[in-house]
C-alpha cells in the first residue's frame, strides 16, 4: 500500500467518525475533508471543487427544486386522502408506496422512481398522521432494492453485463437479476417498511436540525364544503386522519352535542378546531375546509398581542378596531388551553397570535390604534389545486432521461415550471438544504480518488491473500462486501467497473463460472443505505427529510445485513 492510499484511508475513517459522532455540522466536516485531500496530494488542484459541478450534484439541486413545486400541486390529494380514509396507517401506508416506488424502480433509474413517489410521500405525510420521516428514507432504499431486479433497473448491472460479455461472450438477460435480486429487494422493503416506525417515532418528526419553518398551533373556524374529504367523518377520527384537534361541532348555527364518536361531520357544518398552520393551509387548499370570510386579494398578517394591548382580556367578537375596518380574524393562536363556545367567544390574553385578513393599509392602522405587534410571518405557498401540469412536466422530464443525461433533461423541466410560473428560481433556490448539497459535492472528489489511486484493487488483493478465494462462496462474499464497503464513497457505475476484472480473476482462481461473481458485484454496488451521499437518493432524502448522518446508519444497516446474507444465500443456490 502507497502512502496516498493509506492517508486515503485514514482521511475517510476520520470523516465518518466526525460525521457519525455529529458534533461538527456536515458540511463543515465535508469541507474539511476536501481541503485535506488536497494538502496530502490525493487530488490535483482543478479537482478540488469539481464535485460543485458534477451532474449528480446539479441533479439533485434540480429534483429538490421540482419538488418544491410537486409537493404544492394538490394532484395527489385524492391517492394519499383515500389511503388515510381507509384507516391506512404506518407500516400498511409505507410498505405500500415503498413497494410501488420498488416496482417503478424495475424499470427505470432509481433517481426517477423516486422523485416520482416523492411528492406522493410528502402529500400523504400532510394528509395523514404519518410524519414524512417514516415516509422518505423508505422510498430511498425501495427505489435502490427496485434496482436489483432488471438488468436496466441501474447502470450497475448493464456493466457487470458487459463485462461478462467480454469475458465469456454471453451477457445476462433482463431478469437473470431478479432470481436474487426480487427476494433481497421484497425482504429489505418490508424490513423498512417495519423499522421505520420505530427509529422515527412521531414525537421526533419535528427535529432540531430540521430546515422548516416552526410549526404554530392554531385556533380556527371552518365549514365543511360539499364533496370535502371530512363529510362522513366522526370528530373521533379527525385527530388521525386530517390532523385536526375538534373543540366543537355547529351545525345551522347550533352545537351539536354527543360522544365524538357518533358526532358525524356532515357538508355545511361549522368546525371550530385546532390543528398546525401548516394543517390549515393544506386543508384550504385542497378543498376540504374553507372560511366563511375569504377574500380573493386579501394579505395576510401575523401579529402579537403585547402586555400594553387595548385587546387583552377582550373576546373576539368585540374587536371593532378590525370589523370596523373589514379585516377578518381567521385563526387564533392561544396561550390559555381553555377553548369554550365559539370562535368569537375566544379572550384574548398576552402573547397571543391574530391571523388577520384584510387590506394590509388597514391591518396596519389597526395594530397600530390597539398596539398589537405584526409579525414578520411568512408568506403562504402557493397551492395549484388538483394541477396535473406540474406534475405532467416532470413526468416528460423522466422519460426524456432515456435520451439525454438526467442533469439535462431537469434542467428542461425547471425551466419550463419558471416560465409558467410555477416555479420561482430565485425563492426556492434559497429555500434549499445547502449543508447536504455542499456535503455530496464535497464528497465527490475524495470518491474518485478512492478509484483512481488504486486504493479498492490494494484492498481485494490484500482479501484475496488472506481469504479463501478458491471456494467459491467465500469469493462471492469477499466481492460482496467489497462492493458494499465502496458504494458509500464511489458511484456504483465506479464500483461495477472497478470490481468486475476483480471478480472475474476471483472466479478464474476457483476455476468457477463469473455469473455468480458478477451478480455480487452488482447487488453491492446498489446497496447503498449507510450514507446520505454514497447514491443521490439518499442525499434527497437527508435534505426533504431533515435526517442526520447517523440516521441512515440506524435505519441502512439493518437492511444491508439482511440483504448481505440472504443475496449470499441466492447467489449460492441459485448460481453456484
Amino acid at each position: 500500500m502507497t502512502p496516498e492510499q493509506a492517508c486515503l484511508l485514514i482521511l475517510l475513517i476520520a470523516m465518518l467518525v466526525l460525521f457519525l459522532i455529529d458534533r461538527f455540522r456536515v458540511e463543515v466536516v465535508a469541507i474539511a475533508g476536501l481541503l485535506a485531500g488536497y494538502a496530502l496530494g490525493l487530488y490535483p488542484t482543478d479537482a478540488v471543487f469539481a464535485g460543485f459541478a458534477s451532474p449528480v450534484v446539479i441533479t439533485v439541486v434540480e429534483i429538490l427544486l421540482v419538488v418544491q413545486v410537486l409537493a404544492r400541486t394538490r394532484f395527489f390529494d385524492r391517492v394519499s386522502t383515500a389511503l388515510a380514509s381507509r384507516g391506512m396507517r404506518g407500516t400498511g401506508v409505507i410498505a405500500i408506496l415503498s413497494g410501488v416506488t420498488g416496482f417503478i424502480s424495475i424499470f427505470m433509474n432509481n433517481i426517477g422512481a423516486f422523485s416520482i413517489s416523492l411528492p406522493v410521500a410528502l402529500r400523504i405525510s400532510a394528509v395523514s398522521a404519518i410524519p414524512k420521516r417514516q415516509l422518505i428514507i423508505p422510498i430511498s432504499f425501495a427505489a435502490l432494492l427496485g434496482g436489483l431486479v432488471s438488468l436496466i433497473g441501474t447502470p450497475a448491472n448493464l456493466l457487470v453485463s458487459n463485462a461478462l460479455a467480454a469475458a465469456t461472450g454471453e451477457s445476462f438477460r433482463l431478469f437473470d437479476f431478479a432470481y436474487v435480486g426480487l427476494p433481497v429487494a421484497a425482504a429489505g422493503i418490508l424490513m423498512t417498511s417495519v423499522l421505520a416506525p420505530l427509529l422515527f417515532p412521531a414525537d421526533g418528526d419535528d427535529d432540531e436540525t430540521a430546515p422548516e419553518t416552526p410549526r404554530r398551533r392554531m385556533v380556527a373556524e371552518r365549514r365543511v364544503p360539499a364533496n370535502s374529504p371530512l363529510i362522513g367523518a366522526n370528530l373521533a377520527d379527525l385527530p388521525a386522519r386530517f390532523a385536526l384537534k375538534p373543540h366543537a361541532l355547529l351545525r345551522n348555527d347550533a352545537f351539536v352535542f354527543g360522544s365524538a364518536e357518533r358526532s358525524i361531520v356532515e357538508a355545511g357544518d361549522l368546525l371550530l378546531v385546532e390543528a398546525d398552520d401548516t394543517v390549515f393551509i393544506d386543508l384550504a387548499a385542497s378543498g376540504a375546509l374553507q372560511t366563511d370570510h375569504g377574500q380573493a386579494e386579501a394579505s395576510r398578517v401575523e401579529a402579537v398581542v403585547m402586555p400594553e394591548s387595548t385587546l387583552v382580556g377582550s373576546r373576539l367578537r368585540s374587536l371593532e378596531v378590525f370589523s370596523t375596518r373589514g379585516i377578518a380574524i381567521s385563526a387564533l393562536s392561544m396561550r390559555s388551553p381553555r377553548i369554550e363556545g365559539r370562535f368569537e367567544d375566544l379572550q384574548l390574553s398576552i402573547g397571543d397570535v391574530l391571523v388577520l385578513e384584510g387590506d394590509r393599509a388597514a391591518i396596519s392602522e389597526a395594530l397600530e390604534e390597539c398596539e398589537c405587534l405584526p409579525l414578520a410571518s411568512p408568506p403562504v405557498p402557493p397551492s395549484f389545486s388538483l394541477s396535473w401540469q406540474p406534475f405532467a412536466i416532470f413526468a416528460c422530464g423522466i422519460a426524456a432521461t432515456t435520451v439525454v443525461r438526467p442533469d439535462i433533461a431537469l434542467a428542461g423541466v425547471v425551466l419550463v415550471l419558471a416560465l409558467l410560473n410555477y416555479l420561482n428560481i430565485r425563492q426556492a433556490m434559497a429555500d434549499l438544504n445547502w449543508p447536504v448539497i455542499i456535503m455530496l459535492a464535497a464528497m465527490i472528489p475524495i470518491g474518485s480518488a478512492v478509484g483512481t489511486s488504486g486504493t479498492a484493487e490494494v484492498i481485494a488483493s490484500a482479501l484475496g491473500a488472506i481469504l479463501p478465494v478458491s471456494q467459491p462462496l467465500a469469493g462471492i462474499a469477499v466481492v460482496l462486501l467489497l462492493a458494499i464497503a465502496l458504494t458509500p464513497f464511489v458511484n456504483n457505475a465506479t464500483v461495477a467497473i472497478v470490481l468486475s476484472p476483480i471478480a472475474i480473476e476471483f472466479a478464474a482462481a476457483g476455476h468457477h463460472q463469473p455469473q455468480a461473481y458478477l451478480l455480487a458485484v452488482a447487488l453491492g454496488a446498489s446497496l447503498d443505505f449507510l450514507t446520505p451521499f454514497g447514491h443521490h437518493n439518499n442525499t434527497l432524502a437527508m435534505g426533504i427529510g431533515s435526517y442526520r448522518f447517523s440516521d441512515f446508519i440506524r435505519a441502512g444497516l439493518p437492511v444491508t445485513v439482511l440483504s448481505y446474507f440472504l443475496s449470499l444465500l441466492l447467489l449460492y443456490v441459485f448460481w453456484v
